[in-house]
């Protein structure tokens, strides 16, 4: 693992639209005051480079047959993908802010029979790239064009599955499959260094015959340059490691395991969040 991506990813500043899509996030747990917000905040910079510049879709025909699929398999994230999507207008604004609520379709995890631009149900941990696998074979078969794209939590790794559908998209040479790894080094309650090491990260999935690359996952540009690289590669499934800050854009919640999810946010808490975001937009 390169340290270096670790600094960085820690120092970057965000921009304005990364900031504007985190003020999207707040959005959604305003009203019932609780989210997997440290979750949500690490993967603002990988779905708005494949939504901003990289994807095929069409928000106001989201099941066209060409699309590009993405799959958020860390389920619980799912408060960064309602804001890209509400953003592309896949669904309103308005809609966030009911997130959570019993009648609205934004829950606490992303439901595709719900929400328009949702690939797949997850938040049972280790689903999303089994589905994925699924899909690209699926592309293969029929001799569609179509790209997958699935995203999966350090933490998430520890599932199995995952390995079983490593070795399934080698042996089938899925080309048409990109894992990006959402590498905050944090999961639930404590490092993952810590609950169960995935190090050497790069090199075991190098050994299931992927091509890997590394990238900061919140410089814009990095993402753009590592996603369009593995996209280039025939051949063999790829991967992507992003190495990410939880919580990344609040000072207070950056790489603390306790901002994993949080219940009964404070008035004073909401404020600090929006002065912080507010500096930017």
């Amino acid at each position: 693992m390169s340290k270096y991506l670790d600094y960085a990813a820690n120092k970057i500043k965000l921009d304005k639209r990364s900031c504007y899509l985190r003020s999207l996030i707040v959005d959604c747990i305003k009203s019932t005051r609780r989210g997997h917000i440290g979750s949500a905040m690490s993967l603002v910079e990988i779905l708005r480079v494949l939504y901003d510049d990289i994807i095929t879709f069409e928000s106001k025909n989201p099941s066209f047959d060409n699309r590009d699929r993405v799959v958020l398999s860390k389920g619980h994230g799912c408060l960064a993908l309602y804001s890209i999507l509400a953003d592309k207008n896949f669904f309103s604004k308005n809609i966030l802010k009911d997130t959570c609520k019993f009648d609205s379709i934004l829950g606490g995890h992303p439901e595709s029979n719900k929400i328009p631009g949702v690939e797949a149900s997850t938040g049972s941990l280790g689903h999303g790239l089994p589905i994925a696998v699924g899909l690209a074979i699926a592309a293969k078969l029929k001799n569609k064009k179509f790209r997958t794209m699935v995203i999966l939590g350090d933490g998430e790794i520890n599932e199995g599955s995952n390995w079983e559908a490593f070795l399934s998209a080698s042996k089938h040479k899925l080309d048409n499959l990109l894992v990006l790894i959402d590498y905050n080094k944090i999961q639930s309650y404590d490092k993952v260094s810590n609950v169960l090491n995935l190090e050497p990260l790069l090199e075991k999935l190098e050994s299931f015959n992927l091509h890997v690359e590394e990238a900061n996952g919140h410089d814009i540009i990095d993402l753009k340059k590592k996603i369009k690289k593995c996209l280039k590669v025939k051949g063999k499934p790829k991967a992507l490691i992003c190495h990410t800050v939880k919580g990344k854009g609040l000072s207070f919640a950056e790489n603390n395991p306790e901002w994993h999810h949080k219940n009964n946010i404070s008035d004073e808490t909401f404020a600090l969040i929006d002065q912080e975001l507010n500096k930017i937009i």
